[in-house]
């Protein structure tokens, strides 16, 4: 089994940033499974020069290791990889384009439930489909457009890869987890207006190729789960082969393999055994665990341009690595009190179930007794 860091390099992280990769590092390292280190630098409108090198300097400092060298999505290789998968899911006729503009889907939708994630009304759906000429049009015209990736049914006919139009999964800290793709997620984005590829193509793409099959992230991210679900189902269903299955299936290869990518994953490193919320087994999904999230004094998320609460400016205080890992083990349930520790110290009684038993976001909260008086002078 393999876990993954997967930091975006905009900014120096911080303490909510440290709390989810010590999640993924005991996840993983307690179960004795590989830790990659994968730098999301797909959005490079938003990376910063050199805040790669200090995201790693921070881990190392932290004592959160990770095997083998950091994959970078911007490289050519994994870009190679993105346009493979684009191309294996527009022959299987799952996509379509999409001229909507930011100000259009904003008068027509609205984020739900506080994540910001807005459901596609279906305009260009509708649009393909009742006035294809009207689209082709456009298209031979140069107009600038996305790319959306369709959910079953509502708004036409079944994709051409069929599936149900549900996606479940039972998360190690929330339980069990049920989504409506047309409803709830909608066609989504995954390739950009501007050329880019969408993240919720690519972490898809990386997490197949790397074998990553443990994955501990925010719980803002639950839905954005159901969509990749279902770009990794249509993805193996239309053929794409993951990186880690392909000398596996050569090697059982002899001139021809008939096996379907999703048999060929069974008996590699990209297996997994998560069963489902339906009680089934499906060996092509990851184990998932989303966890609370971390707001500051104002009740707001934690975002990297605090400054007071980055790695840069603790580590410029004095704070130790054992104050920092001790709060965020803290945060997690994992101790009763923030009280300093190393991560290798969480390692034997390394559980999930304090955190299940109470999952409601967490505060940084200067009144609270408990807050270290390190913590309180930076807020």
């Amino acid at each position: 089994m393999t876990g993954r860091f997967a930091p975006t390099p905009s900014g120096r992280m911080h303490i909510g940033n440290i709390y989810a990769m010590l999640g993924a590092w005991l996840s993983a390292r307690a179960q004795g499974q590989r830790m990659l280190l994968r730098i999301e630098d797909i959005d490079t409108p938003r990376v910063l020069p050199d805040a790669d090198r200090l995201m790693m300097d921070d881990l190392v400092w932290l004592g959160l290791d990770w095997d083998g060298e950091p994959v970078y999505q911007s490289s050519p290789d994994r870009q190679a990889r993105y346009v493979e998968a684009l191309d294996c899911l527009g022959r299987a006729g799952v996509l379509y384009p999409c001229f909507c503009s930011r100000a259009d889907l904003r008068a027509a939708s609205a984020p739900n439930e506080g994540d910001g994630f807005m459901v596609y009304p279906g305009t260009c759906r509708r649009l393909i489909n009742e006035h294809p000429d009207e689209v082709q049009a456009r298209l031979d015209r140069g107009d600038r457009h996305s790319l959306r990736i369709v959910m079953p049914g509502e708004w036409a006919e079944p994709p051409k890869v069929a599936a149900d139009a549900f996606v479940g999964f039972a998360d190690k800290v929330f339980g069990p987890q049920l989504f409506n793709l047309p409803r709830m997620v909608g066609d989504s984005v995954i390739r950009r207006a501007d050329g880019l590829f969408a993240y919720q193509l690519v972490v898809v793409v990386d997490d197949l190729d790397m074998g990553v099959d443990d994955i501990v992230r925010g719980r803002d991210l639950l839905r954005s789960t159901a969509l990749q679900m279902w770009i990794r189902r249509c993805l193996l269903d239309a053929g794409f082969v993951p990186e880690c299955a392909r000398q596996s299936s050569q090697d059982g290869s002899s001139g021809q393999n008939r096996e379907t990518p999703r048999e060929t994953l069974r008996g590699t490193s990209c297996e997994t055994s998560q069963e489902s919320s339906s009680g089934s087994n499906n060996p092509t999904h990851p184990s998932y665990a989303h966890l609370p999230l971390i707001d500051n004094a104002a009740g707001r998320r934690l975002a990297k341009r605090e400054r007071s609460l980055d790695m840069g400016a603790l580590r410029a205080r004095g704070v130790r690595t054992e104050q920092i890992i001790g709060y965020c083990a803290w945060l997690l349930r994992l101790q009763p009190t923030p009280d300093p520790c190393q991560a290798t110290d969480l390692l034997d009684s390394f559980s999930w179930a304090a955190l299940r038993a109470s999952h409601a976001d967490r505060a940084l909260d200067p009144s609270d007794p408990l807050t270290p008086q390190w913590l309180v002078e930076s807020l």
